[in-house]
């Protein structure tokens, strides 16, 4: 396994990162830990999970990743793992999560955190991220912006002096964002240096053959200024393993849950997929190891977040670090890509 710098104060990750939008929804406590000890055994010290987990949301179940995570993480050497988790913004129908939440402000963040902090039952957070920008913005594929929809919200600056806070405090070692945009990432370092505050280190944003959204804008952001990417959903939730194919009926999220994965029902992604499908049975992989071995090697990518409901998907998706796909395949992609475009954004 490959570790990178996150952030300039020594943390460094696994390039790839376990997701767990799925434990205490598709995965029980025993499978969710079956996971993590794979993971870990196979070098991934970097755990992804978020305070509204798992997914899809719902009342009954908010917080149970967490909890699950807490329940191994308690029996870990903590200190050789980066915990990451999320605090959710106004604007989704999360009302159980504190009312709304209404917004970000400094009682909804530090309500947030305490409670993570006692689901994951540890001291510290290594990485705090803001789900998705409270303020106005496109989320999801929902499409463009519109600023009919302005409303008012929580200002940077005063977001980024409550993380200052928890930092201070020791509750939090660092901090990024989530689901934001290239104006976000700029605002957010531009009041982190202006008024020494804290830095965003990441943005978690998602990142596939059908997503490649973050390269017009935020990858030249990334590099310049030092905030790696942590690309989701590689496999398009499930688009990019093949099985809706097979089986347009397949068992999974997009099945299981009704309107879920709105941004991978739009025209363009059947065509992208089979194509993509094509180019992977040329060379003799699968649909998975090309979506997972393109994300794995790109420049921009500081750690892939996978996810899986079964261990031997799990170890399908590790299995794929090691394949190195050919300068043909690579350069058939682009083709593809400037053909298709980036159908899922």
């Amino acid at each position: 396994m490959v570790y990178r710098p996150l952030g300039d104060n020594g943390t460094r990750v696994s390039a790839i990162c376990l997701g767990t939008m799925t434990f205490g929804e598709q995965n029980s406590e025993a499978e969710a830990h079956e996971q993590l000890d794979y993971a870990v055994a196979h070098g991934i010290n970097f755990i992804d999970v978020a305070e509204m987990y798992p997914v899809p949301a719902r009342a009954e179940t908010s917080g149970a990743s967490e909890s699950i995570v807490g329940s191994w993480l308690a029996r870990q050497a903590r200190e050789k793992l980066v915990i990451a988790t999320k605090v959710a913004g106004p604007a989704r129908s999360v009302d159980w999560i504190r009312g709304g939440p209404l917004a970000l402000d400094r009682a909804n963040i530090r309500a947030a955190v305490e409670g993570s902090l006692r689901r994951l039952r540890t001291d510290y957070i290594d990485l705090y991220q803001l789900h998705w920008p409270a303020r106005n913005q496109p989320l999801f594929g929902q499409g463009l912006f519109d600023p009919a929809r302005e409303r008012e919200s929580t200002p940077i600056r005063s977001q980024l002096e409550v993380l200052a806070e928890l930092v201070a405090e020791g509750k939090v070692r660092q901090v990024g964002l989530s689901n934001e945009s290239p104006w976000g990432v700029m605002e957010f370092l531009r009041h982190a240096r202006e008024f020494d505050l804290p830095r965003v280190v990441s943005l978690q944003n998602a990142y596939s053959l059908l997503n490649r959204t973050y390269e017009f804008g935020l990858s030249e952001i990334g590099f310049r200024e030092r905030v790696g990417l942590l690309a989701y959903s590689p496999l398009a939730f499930g688009h990019l393993s093949g099985k809706y194919l097979q089986d347009p009926a397949a068992r999974g999220r997009l099945t299981l849950f009704e309107s879920f994965g709105a941004r991978y029902a739009k025209p363009g992604v059947g065509g992208a997929v089979q194509a993509y499908a094509r180019l992977a049975g040329e060379y003799g992989l699968s649909l998975a190891q090309l979506a997972l071995a393109f994300v794995y090697t790109r420049w921009c990518v500081t750690s892939t977040i996978i996810g899986a409901t079964t261990l031997s998907q799990l170890q399908e998706n590790v299995a794929a670090w090691d394949l190195a796909l050919p300068p043909e395949v690579l350069a058939k992609v682009e083709t593809l890509h400037a053909v298709h475009g980036s159908p899922a954004p």
